[in-house]
């Protein structure tokens, strides 16, 4: 007998409790850092219920990388201009990653803390590879029409990534409700506004100087 649509909605509700509490832990405290039950006492569930919705902590983890990359990669290419000039394009694309710190810092702390790691799993880097390879094409295509510098353009990529990356990690600080976030809390700022502000504007302008033809 299958579920009831009541039943299927507490098992969700679990289901993304458990996401929840396991992105703000992680985030707080590394993956390695995170134990099972801290993550199951602040979800509310018992230790056991976990292991109901994920075999392991390496599946929760993956679980939650394909989620939070996902939403950004939806963020920022949905209903993308294919046919806008290449200035336009960067603009687009940077003003959206920009909305989507804005929007879910914590989600996008989480992604870059966990960029790389070494138990992300093939599932997880398919969903970073296909939104690398969508970039990539971009790229391909407007140096092609000689807008950008010549190079490899993943190496473009890069460039971009870090400046936006660093950006990030110079001025908003931790997380809301965070005391520590190793890879956004740096001392000082860039901005001439309080730390948490971002002149988004003129970041993209300087950025895009540097990847101009």
């Amino acid at each position: 007998m299958s579920p009831s649509p009541a039943a299927e909605a507490r098992a969700a509700d679990k289901r993304d409790a458990i996401m929840g509490a396991a992105l703000s832990l992680f985030v707080e405290r590394g993956f390695w850092g995170t134990a099972v039950p801290e993550i199951a006492e602040r979800a509310g569930v018992g230790a056991g219920t976990i292991y109901r919705y994920f075999e392991s902590k390496e599946a929760l983890v993956n679980a939650i990388y394909r989620a939070e990359k996902l939403r950004f990669s939806k963020a920022v290419l949905d209903n993308f201009p294919p046919h806008a000039n290449t200035r336009e394009q960067f603009r687009v694309i940077w003003m959206r990653m920009a909305q989507f710190v804005e929007d879910n810092r914590e989600g996008f702390v989480f992604l870059e803390l966990h960029h790389h790691a070494s138990y992300l799993d093939a599932q997880s880097i398919a969903v970073e590879t296909r939104m690398t390879d969508v970039i990539v094409a971009v790229i391909t295509a407007a140096q092609a029409r000689r807008e950008l510098k010549q190079g490899p353009p993943r190496l473009l990529v890069g460039l971009v990534m870090g400046a936006f990356i660093g950006i990030t990690r110079n001025c908003l600080g931790p997380a809301p409700g965070t005391s520590a976030v190793p890879a956004l809390s740096i001392e000082g700022g860039l901005t001439d506004g309080p730390r948490g502000s971002i002149d988004w504007a003129f970041a993209e302008q300087c950025t895009w100087e540097a990847i101009r033809a």
